[in-house]
């Protein structure tokens, strides 16, 4: 039996509400600056009743209480943990651990200190199976591959991605040397130490859309600045009520640059090659030609200021300055 919540009631009780399309439709309230996400489901038994992803919620819950048993405070301290550093959450903007993977993880492990020390030890492609029963299968690797207790076809952990398995395995190792409250305590980011930040007002909207939306915008900028030659030394992004793409990069650079073309012994592309550079100086070096072409951009700022007029970051955001 599928379970709605009928406009009539959601009218009654929400001024406000958006309806957000996806593969299955669901609805998003904002209420005491508190943001809500009400799913329909199916009432099922078992996994393969499901007719989407979301049915299956309610047999994770009813796992989870039937084997979390004293462990709650350890769940906390797992989910705090991740949180602190930056690494909790399934949404595609976070990529990092979800609360029903921690969940699993702390139960299958028996305490949050067991599944640390364990955790310190992973490799990537590490495979865990709590009731040892997987029916999973694919061609995709993945940094972690946790088998869902309630539906052995499932990897729980594929949201995960590299980049936050690696550095998870490395705050492990770091808090068994030397264990302390600074690991459970969100840490703010201090944006004077990078030399370029722009700010951005995100769309309204479901939070993992308006995210991804984001990510996409600090990884283009990345992409770019380093293309040109800027040479990005460190990077980070965050959001709270706006969005911040922080960057620490050569401010300045020289006004010519060297552009490598191909192999001088292939005639036919550096005829080419010199044809689309007809103003430039030439020359060859470790067998490939070359020319020297006056830069564009030889300041950061400008360059970064052109860059974020480009409609693929424009449009993914309300408004974005330097």
């Amino acid at each position: 039996m599928l379970i709605f919540l009928y406009y009539t009631k959601m009218i009654k009780v929400f001024k406000k509400y958006e309806r957000i399309h996806g593969s299955r439709d669901y609805f998003l309230i904002n209420y005491k600056y508190l943001e809500f996400e009400l799913v329909p489901v199916l009432n099922i038994n078992n996994y393969k009743q499901a007719k989407n992803i979301t049915d299956v919620s309610q047999l994770h819950v009813k796992w989870v209480k039937e084997h979390i048993s004293r462990l709650s405070d350890d769940v906390r301290l797992a989910k705090q943990f991740c949180k602190a550093n930056r690494v909790y959450g399934a949404e595609t903007y976070i990529k990092g651990f979800h609360g029903y993977l921690l969940e699993i993880l702390v139960i299958h492990y028996g305490s949050f200190l067991s599944f640390v020390k364990n955790a310190s030890k992973w490799n990537e492609c590490e495979f865990i199976d709590p009731n040892n029963h997987s029916e999973f299968k694919s061609e995709q690797k993945f940094p972690l591959t946790v088998i869902d207790p309630v539906q052995p076809n499932r990897n729980v952990a594929s949201a995960l991605s590299f980049e936050n398995f690696n550095l998870f395995v490395s705050i492990c190792n770091k808090f068994l040397k030397n264990k302390g409250l600074s690991y459970f305590k969100e840490k703010k980011i201090n944006i004077k130490k990078y030399n370029l930040v722009l700010k951005a007002e995100p769309l309204n909207g479901n939070r993992d859309v308006v995210g991804t939306k984001m990510l996409k915008i600090f990884e283009k900028i990345k992409y770019e600045l380093n293309s040109y030659g800027f040479e990005v030394k460190d990077s980070i992004w965050f959001w709270d009520r706006c969005g911040y793409f922080c960057f620490k990069v050569k401010k300045k650079l020289s006004k010519f640059e060297k552009v490598y073309g191909p192999p001088v012994t292939n005639k036919e592309h550096v005829a080419a090659f010199k044809q689309k550079h007809l103003k430039c100086k030439f020359g060859e070096e470790k067998g490939k030609v070359f020319v020297i072409k006056a830069r564009e951009y030889t300041d950061v700022r400008k360059f970064v200021k052109e860059l974020i007029k480009d409609e693929n970051i424009k449009n993914r955001v309300k408004k974005i300055v330097l």
